[in-house]
């Protein structure tokens, strides 16, 4: 989209897909079950909701629409980098764990400037080295290997999740624009939902009514409203920009670790959050005076041509 005012909503989007994403982590541990149920209702309930909101609002018909393999395999990434950071944290440390996870926007940033035509600018570049520094700070640089087999099972596995998520963010910028936003979002839940539902069902939950509640806040906020918004922001933004604004997610649940459950920061963890908050915004700015030029350009070239 061309309009100043347009990117600046895709921008907006992609801020609060970050934020609802981050709230998972909080959620889960008011819900007490296991990861696995948690992120199965967090996609089966958000699928449902988008078939709910298109049956009330008339538009059934995008319902029966199919939505092409890339949006099932989508789906499954979806879920893929969920499992794999669950399944990486039985081995390695958490910090290991994440630290390998948040490179997968640089990483999907970095396969779009010599596969997609994205390229990329130096001050792109540099905003996204500021925000990868800003992350090592939140984890306090603590990237610590012991040297036993369970620590590179870990960080394999980690790896596996990074790179699902990269295909995440890359697979969506591929999806054939006709299908529509809500289509695609919704397919894209169910898919992950039955990836995983056998995993689900070897757990065998059993939950009480106030455990269903922050299920179904799962499945509203960063499922829902979470996924929906950034898939719609992947259609209309570069890789880098959806990337560097994705760590408003970790922001998200460092704050959420602060404000609910008592976990402060020490000065180099609010440094790293400033770091990354202001390459957010930095990366935001350059998107959308980029825009405006692009707007202007094309106006001058009509101007010519009448």
């Amino acid at each position: 989209m061309s309009s100043a005012s347009g990117s600046g909503k895709y921008l907006l989007f992609a801020a609060l897909s970050a934020i609802f994403m981050g709230t998972i982590g909080a959620i889960s541990v008011y819900a007490g079950v296991s990861a696995e149920t948690v992120t199965f209702y967090r996609l089966f309930i958000g699928a449902l909701l988008i078939a709910v909101f298109l049956l009330a609002t008339g538009q059934g018909a995008k319902i029966r629409v199919w939505p092409g393999g890339k949006v099932l395999i989508t789906g499954a990434f979806l879920a893929g980098f969920v499992v794999f950071y669950v399944m990486a944290m039985g081995y390695t440390s958490m910090a290991n764990a994440v630290m390998l996870m948040y490179l997968a926007p640089v990483t999907a940033s970095i396969v779009a400037h010599f596969f997609m035509g994205e390229r990329l600018t130096m001050t792109s570049v540099g905003l996204i080295g500021f925000a990868m520094l800003g992350f090592a700070m939140m984890m306090e640089f603590n990237f610590n290997l012991s040297g036993r087999a369970e620590e590179a099972i870990g960080l394999f596995l980690a790896l596996c999740g990074m790179l699902s998520y990269a295909a995440f963010i890359l697979t969506n910028r591929l999806i054939d624009e006709k299908i529509h936003v809500y289509s695609r979002s919704g397919y894209q839940m169910l898919a992950g939902a039955l990836v995983m539902l056998p995993l689900m069902l070897q757990r065998d939950d059993v939950m009480n009514l106030e455990q269903w509640g922050w299920l179904v806040t799962a499945g509203l906020l960063p499922g829902f409203l979470g996924i929906v918004l950034a898939v719609v922001a992947l259609r209309s933004l570069p890789a880098a920009t959806f990337g560097t604004l994705a760590y408003l997610e970790p922001i998200t649940v460092v704050a959420l670790a602060w404000l609910l459950f008592d976990q402060g920061l020490n000065g180099l963890q609010i440094a790293g959050c400033v770091l990354i908050i202001g390459s957010g915004i930095a990366q935001a700015l350059v998107s959308h005076r980029r825009s405006q030029r692009d707007r202007a350009s094309f106006n001058e070239a009509d101007l010519r041509f009448e």
